[in-house]
């Protein structure tokens, strides 16, 4: 069963306390990230402080010089991320998110349905799949599950401090 953007965008919409923000022309957002989209744990509704850093995003396309490895420019082909935290990432591929620049090479990172470390952002414990289905998506619950709880807990330790 495909895990499909909309479907996505319905589980982490019924997390509490998330925000999911899909930027447009009317938004005034940079043209680059229209369609793209960003989930944030932000119980407060303050996007100043809520909105520090996603925990999981939607990507539709490459970011031409940045970011293509994934061959997003397909039809139909989209890319989540997720921040899984160092000790999740090292689990679900095997060595610590510091490693990982030795070992990017060995991936090809334009497969579907496959979890694989972020080709950008992997030293900083992000994960990522192609169009979730069958093999992927009841792991991608799971992780956007376990991200959305690590960053309610982020947000509450800076709310005591």
């Amino acid at each position: 069963m495909d895990f499909t953007e909309i479907d996505i965008i319905a589980f982490v919409s019924g997390l509490d306390g998330v925000v999911v923000f899909t930027p447009t022309a009317a938004d005034g957002a940079p043209e680059i990230s229209w369609g793209d989209t960003f989930v944030y744990h932000d119980p407060d509704g303050d996007p100043q402080a809520g909105r520090r850093m996603p925990f999981a995003t939607i990507v539709t396309k490459d970011y031409d010089g940045f970011d293509t490895v994934s061959n997003l420019n397909r039809p139909g082909v989209f890319r989540l991320n997720i921040a899984v935290g160092r000790e999740g990432f090292e689990k679900l591929v095997g060595y610590p998110p510091a490693a990982h620049a030795g070992r990017a090479a060995h991936f090809d990172y334009a497969v579907l349905d496959r979890f694989l470390p972020h080709p950008v952002y992997a030293t900083q414990s992000w994960v990522c799949v192609l169009n979730p289905g069958q093999a992927s998506a009841a792991q991608a619950r799971s992780l956007l599950a376990d991200a959305h709880a690590r960053a309610a807990q982020r947000h509450r330790r800076r709310a005591s401090e």
